[in-house]
């Protein structure tokens, strides 16, 4: 008698299961591709937010770096001739010394060679200064004004009730700033006993200074 093929009862077996075996099956096959592929995505998302806040911060970096960069240049440019200018205000004073020294009437006294050479210290004197300007060395002159110890220095102070408190009544030697550092601070004479300023005028800053 002829034996049954096990091929044949297998075949037979997954065939009388019906279709709902044969689904499942591939449903449970095709599952993992596609949570593989989400967690790929997810990696791939997470390292592109990565990379971009590292680009992001690199470019700020670098920014930053460019203005710093402009600002040391600007600024080298600007205080390269410092050394040289404070060498240049004892030249200044002198010419303002040799000024003051001639009496007040030469201007008009009638030696020609005074008169001369008065005119030739107050050219020299012109000339020296606006040189110094086009270099960015401006002389401060601040008499009159209020008292500011960023950029004046209080020698003495004068009481004097005709002026306002706290005023610059009188400038002992000018100052010099270059840019908008100070080469040398104006030493003054501060008034007081005028009239008062407000709560934040110069008395609180003579106040400090002194």
């Amino acid at each position: 008698m002829t034996q049954p093929d096990p091929q044949t009862e297998n075949a037979v077996d997954t065939a009388a299961d019906g279709p709902e075996a044969s689904a499942g099956a591939g449903a449970q096959q095709g599952g993992e591709p596609e949570r593989d592929i989400h967690s790929v995505i997810e990696a791939l998302n997470a390292e592109n937010a990565s990379l971009k806040d590292k680009v992001l911060r690199t470019l700020a970096e670098m920014e930053n770096l460019r203005r710093r960069t402009e600002k040391e240049v600007a600024d080298a440019r600007a205080y390269a001739t410092t050394n040289f200018a404070k060498d240049m205000l004892t030249v200044a004073d002198n010419l303002r010394r040799a000024l003051e020294s001639l009496p007040a009437e030469a201007a008009e006294a009638a030696d020609q060679a005074l008169k001369a050479l008065k005119e030739g210290v107050e050219l020299t004197e012109r000339d020296l200064l606006k040189t110094l300007e086009r270099h960015g060395i401006r002389r401060i002159d601040p008499k009159g004004e209020k008292f500011d110890p960023n950029f004046h220095q209080a020698m003495f102070e004068v009481q004097n009730p005709a002026v306002p408190h706290g005023s610059v009544f009188e400038v002992v030697q000018p100052g010099f700033v270059i840019g908008e550092r100070v080469l040398r601070p104006a030493l003054v004479g501060v008034a007081r006993g005028g009239p008062k300023p407000g709560a934040n005028g110069a008395d609180a800053s003579v106040d400090k200074q002194a």
